[in-house]
């Protein structure tokens, strides 16, 4: 019953009945949307005009601040707020403006409560817009884009009606340019768009130019700006310098990949260098061999730090910083638990503004080990991009450091250390995933709080596979329910599984390449990747033949006393790069599938009556026998066999071994049935439900041609119709493992 109370209440604010349905299903803006429209009915009555609905609609979706919900809806209801520019700017000041109470005089101000435009203002505004751009209107016609005019006039007049603007411009532009003829109504041709690629280079090109910080958009300039950046100059020389800051409470994967191409890349084509800093502020999830890990993985992918740095080589300095940070006002020491400050609109803290001297004090109690872990933080005093007001700077911690030991009980936050170490390091691009930018007020904030030089924060969109999950969380999880083996399992997206399944770091540079680098964030399908590793190893992986589901196969007619030698090309479309010899005896081993007692139409391999060649051998051989097993399953071909140019040309060359080797083969597939298997919509029962059966596939006796057996691990090889394999870590003398790496090309079933 309720439900339908509150469908009708919001069908009475104009809502349609289906965008009704949908807000119900949203508890928190169906709640905030109800009490808004409640309050307004007290002084509208129970009819609420759709305009005014609208707008309490839009306070409710938009509103992030609930305590600011009845001051706002008493505007609304009164009509002192009744135009969407208002709105949006009642809801810019009460964000920015936390502390009560609120300052009624200045609020109303900053919103134009009280402001009239009148029609004679808004023709004339139109009209002065209307002249300045007369000249192109008059040439281009009803081709010009009218929403410059719109933007213009509504610039000048900040609080005034949009659809008065509107119809406005519509009649002056009618008037000027009479009614549409036939060739108004043609298409304006379009203009050739740069490439993204480009067009990102020269916009990151423009905002980051080193020593010119100042001028990115957000960038505070203060008194000590320009001699901080020419001392910054003097001591880099005008040099390039970038960053890779891991946190090293994990395994990288193929994300972090295109982070690193793009700082030590950016570094080396601008002649520069590019630190490895790992950011371990948090020793409570690092681990030494997550640090291995993230140096191994760098240095596979083809990249040489310049140094090899640490956030804990900075905490001295970092210290003396926060209570710098004290002693200039701009932070403090305050008491509110963890879930206090959770979410965007946490209630401003009631020690905002206690004595510089008493948060010292505090301060230094908190580094002795006097308060207990949540007990106390330092908060810096800023709003951030996304409405978080003070962020924590340091939290309690006793836990000991891998490299620092238990010297601290204190320890800094990325939003506090990020920004200093790249000032320390003289840092030049700070490169930075797009999810950063929430950061970029408090990055540019804090240098300037300290009048330190300030380098320059990019912000890039993240890449992301379809198929996948990169959360170490989620990856965790993965692994403590036994889907995947750990972080190196070969159908995770992590790059030591990336690796371990023999995926050459040469392809998933060309990939990160190929993506590019943008603004927005990319997803991409796995085969786009699989189809560079193809390319890096159809050059790279010689050739060698393999059996997976085998069949004996007795050459009746063997043409010699014992085994022939056959030299087989290691890259057959270029001999030049060598041979390698296997054994040819009369007793060989084919695929089951390449034998048909009964061949459906258009079937090509070994039947009755249809011969097939032996790849590399020269020899053709022709079925005479089939022996089975008492339960009717073919148990082996007997089989003569004739020189291939003695006669007519097969119609298939199919591959064999002869005196193999018997190793185990392991066959991946995508782990994962869904595209998004983190998206609820797509997989209502969570990722974990999503997991493909047929993900790996175990051929425990496969059996490949002796030119393998010295192979070592990650030695990567085609096996000829089958598809690229390279040999896994878990080999042992004897007895080899591989790991499918791709097939030879994309499989046309997959989705």
């Amino acid at each position: 019953m309720a439900a339908l109370d509150s469908l009708a209440l919001f069908t009475g604010l104009g809502l349609s009945e289906h965008k009704a349905r949908e807000t119900l299903k949203n508890a928190t803006l169906s709640t905030q949307l109800r009490d808004a429209a409640t309050q307004a009915q007290q002084t509208l009555g129970s009819t609420i005009d759709k305009a005014t609905g609208t707008l309490l609609y839009g306070l409710a979706s938009r509103l992030r601040d609930t305590r600011r919900l009845s001051f706002l809806v008493s505007y609304i209801a009164s009509k002192k707020i009744h135009t969407e520019p208002q709105l949006s700017a009642a809801l810019e000041y009460v964000r920015s403006h936390p502390l009560d109470p609120i300052d009624t005089m200045d609020f109303e101000k900053e919103c134009g409560v009280g402001v009239m435009v009148t029609p004679e203002q808004i023709e004339e505004a139109v009209e002065a817009t209307i002249n300045k751009h007369r000249a192109q209107i008059l040439v281009e016609r009803y081709r010009f884009n009218m929403g410059l005019l719109m933007g213009e006039a509504r610039a000048a007049l900040k609080w005034a009606d949009g659809k008065m603007i509107k119809h406005e411009v519509d009649m002056q532009v009618l008037h000027l340019l009479g009614p549409k003829m036939e060739a108004d109504l043609e298409k304006k041709p379009k203009v050739a768009k740069a490439r993204v690629e480009e067009t990102e280079q020269r916009t990151a090109k423009d905002v980051v130019e080193n020593g010119e910080n100042y001028k990115t958009p957000g960038y505070v300039i203060t008194p000590h700006t320009m001699d901080l950046l020419r001392q910054h100059l003097e001591i880099t020389g005008g040099q390039v310098r970038t960053r890779f800051p891991p946190e090293p409470n994990g395994i990288l994967h193929i994300g972090h990949a295109k982070a690193i191409n793009f700082n030590f890349g950016y570094a080396k084509a601008n002649n520069g260098i590019c630190f490895l800093r790992f950011d371990d502020t948090n020793p409570e999830k690092e681990e030494e061999k997550f640090f291995t890990a993230i140096c191994d993985m760098v240095a596979w992918l083809g990249y040489t730090p310049y140094k090899v740095t640490y956030a804990s080589d900075y905490f001295d300095q970092l210290y003396a910083w926060a209570v710098e940070l004290i002693h200039r006002g701009q932070a403090y020491v305050c008491h509110q638990r963890g879930e206090e400050l959770k979410g965007h609109n946490p209630l401003p803290s009631p020690w905002r503004d206690r004595p510089l001297e008493e948060s010292l004090l505090l301060f230094e109690a908190m580094r002795k080990g006097k308060f207990s872990e949540g007990e106390a933080t330092l908060r810096m005093k800023l709003v951030m991009e996304d409405g978080k007001m003070d962020p924590v700077a340091y939290r309690v911690k006793y836990t000991p450091h891998h490299r620092t030991g238990d010297k601290w009980c204190i320890y800094p936050t990325y939003d506090y250390t990020h920004c200093l170490c790249d000032s320390i390091e003289h840092i030049t691009h700070s490169l930075c995933t797009k999810e950063f930018q929430a950061r970029r007020s408090s990055y540019f904030w804090l240098c300037n709080a300290l009048d330190v030089y300030c380098p320059v924060q990019w912000e890039y969109g993240r890449l992301n596979l379809h198929y996948a999950v990169v959360s170490k969380r989620k990856i965790l999880q993965l692994v403590a329910a036994g889907a995947v083996r750990d972080w190196d399992d070969p159908r995770l997206f992590t790059l030591t599984a990336l690796q371990r399944r023999g995926f050459p770091p040469e392809a998933i540079n060309n990939f990160c390449a190929r993506v590019g680098v943008t603004v927005a964030q990319t997803t991409m399908e796995p085969h786009l990747l699989e189809a560079c590793v193809r390319d890096v190893l159809n050059d790279t992986a010689p050739r060698a033949m393999a059996v997976l589901e085998s069949l004996r196969v007795v050459i009746t007619n063997f043409p010699a006393a014992k085994p022939l030698d056959i030299q087989v090309p290691n890259f057959p479309a270029d001999e030049t790069k060598g041979f390698h010899q296997v054994p040819f005896a009369p007793i060989v081993f084919i695929e089951r599938t390449d034998f048909k007692e009964e061949p459906e139409p258009g079937y090509k391999r070994l039947a009755w009556g249809q011969p097939v060649g032996l790849r590399h051998t020269g020899y053709v051989i022709e079925l005479q026998n089939v022996i089975k097993d008492p339960s009717g399953c073919v148990e082996s071909l007997e089989v003569t066999c004739r020189q291939a140019d003695a006669g007519e040309k097969p119609k298939a060359f199919i591959h064999w071994v002869s005196q193999p080797l018997i190793c185990e083969i392991r066959l991946y597939d995508r782990l994962f049935q869904h595209k998004n298997p983190e998206d609820p919509a797509e997989v209502p029962g969570g990722f974990l439900s999503d997991l493909n059966p047929a993900s790996l596939q175990v051929v425990e006796a496969a059996l490949v041609d002796c030119s393998v057996a010295l192979a070592k691990p990650f030695d990567k090889f085609q096996f000829e119709r089958l598809g690229y394999f390279s040999v896994d870590p878990d080999s042992r003398k004897g007895q080899l493992v591989f790991n499918r790496t791709v097939t030879l090309k994309e499989d046309p079933g997959k989705v």
